[in-house]
């Protein structure tokens, strides 16, 4: 099939446009810049150079295309009107890249007993208000004759295979670790992400090109852990011997933005993937913490 992914040179949507070239699609995708068109041509994608605000770049595209997978903005709705208008009345697929940040709770490192499977009621928080409203609208677009999928990662690690190759949480950690000579989480670091290994999450796109259902929606993980956790064995990859350290919302919100500190780091997002599981979609990727210990952190 012809594929258009956008985020090609990206962390996500590098890996995921990556991986449907190596099965044989014929894949297109978006970049922001011509100096990144070799990168992403050695993975087997030809690069249309555009951003997400370039409506007729994307319509046509999309157009030419038999799926378009958006991987580039879990927030941006100019380029999600452009592309799904493109598509209503195709039946083509459109797969939208989501986070489960959308059932966040801004907790400043405290845990909490909340778990959501795709089925579950939530109300979002005013930080992700627009995109939770964003998704309802994409999947609205399964009444106008296209097949809309949202689907809704949560903390992904591992090293991606595309021309993007670092995800966002897990570096982060690693190199404040490095700066600091001791790891440091946002508060008490007891809060609780799920997560998901790259090499998992990418699967899942493709069988949703193949098998997911118009307005299909699917949370993505394998496995949960604390930033405490996470904090404790980047220090036992680095050889440090003591405990991580607790930082205020003041400082973690100087090394990383308040946005990231408290809606990412110092947050919870607890999920289940039960849908994608029904799918078809089977995890066997190594988990989080074996992944810090020993796998592509280390190295």
């Amino acid at each position: 099939m012809k594929i258009f992914c956008t985020g090609a040179s990206g962390y996500i949507g590098g890996s995921v446009a990556a991986h449907l070239s190596a099965v044989g699609h014929q894949v297109t995708g978006l970049i922001r810049s011509a100096e990144k068109a070799d990168a992403v041509r050695a993975f087997g994608i030809e690069p249309v150079v555009g951003t997400l605000d370039d409506a007729q770049v994307l319509s046509r595209a999309a157009q030419a295309a038999d799926v378009v997978v958006n991987a580039a903005s879990a927030d941006h709705k100019g380029a999600v009107v452009a592309l799904l208008n493109e598509l209503a009345g195709t039946g083509k697929p459109f797969i939208h890249t989501s986070g489960s940040s959308i059932i966040g709770t801004r907790a400043r490192g405290e845990p909490t007993d909340a778990v959501f499977d795709e089925d579950t009621p939530f109300t979002p928080s005013p930080a992700r208000t627009a995109r939770v409203a964003l998704n309802e609208f994409i999947m609205a677009y399964r009444d106008k004759g296209c097949r809309p999928v949202v689907i809704c990662p949560s903390l992904i690690y591992g090293i991606g295979h595309g021309a993007g190759r670092d995800s966002v949480q897990v570096p982060l950690l690693i190199r404040l670790a490095r700066k600091r000579g001791n790891a440091a989480h946002a508060g008490p670091g007891e809060n609780i992400w799920s997560n998901v290994h790259i090499d998992d999450l990418v699967p899942l796109y493709a069988l949703a090109i193949d098998k997911a259902p118009a307005g299909g929606f699917y949370f993505v993980e394998n496995g949960e852990n604390s930033m405490r956790e996470l904090c404790e064995a980047i220090n036992r990859m680095l050889g440090i011997a003591e405990p991580p350290s607790a930082m205020s919302m003041a400082e973690a919100a100087a090394e990383w933005s308040e946005g990231t500190a408290e809606d990412s780091m110092a947050s919870n997002s607890r999920v289940r993937a039960k849908r994608a599981r029904q799918l078809g979609w089977q995890p066997k990727a190594r988990s989080l913490i074996e992944e810090i210990e020993r796998g592509c952190y280390r190295e």
